[in-house]
């Protein structure tokens, strides 16, 4: 049986008010409530968004694409968008889809936050 996956709420938080983290399976049952998520955080344009994967087990090409669009929107009006926290199994779906080459990824938050 497939454990269910909740994506965490944005949170606006002082210190990390654009940072998303993720939990679970990212899968076509939580692509919508994902990208309902970041399309919040992207009509504020912020500088920068973070998604923070360290809890995230899998990732499905809806998920994928939910990280792409967004990307593509931040990305158009000039900000920027990171991803942190992959484990081996996410690194590897990104790797064999080349899109390690597309997404700036970050080993955490901090260093994502940090980045110039």
């Amino acid at each position: 049986m497939k454990k269910s996956a909740f994506p965490a709420t944005p949170v606006p938080r002082q210190h990390r008010p654009n940072v998303l983290p993720l939990r679970g399976e990212i899968d076509l049952h939580v692509s919508p409530a994902v990208t309902q998520s970041l399309n919040a955080m992207t009509e504020k344009k912020p500088e920068r968004i973070v998604i923070d994967l360290s809890r995230a087990t899998y990732i499905d090409s809806s998920g994928l694409a939910a990280l792409i669009l967004a990307m593509q929107k931040v990305e158009a009006y000039g900000g920027r968008f990171f991803l942190t926290g992959l484990h081996e199994t996410m690194r590897s779906i990104f790797e064999s889809s080349r899109l390690d080459q597309i997404f700036q990824i970050f080993p955490d938050v901090d260093a994502a936050l940090a980045a110039s």
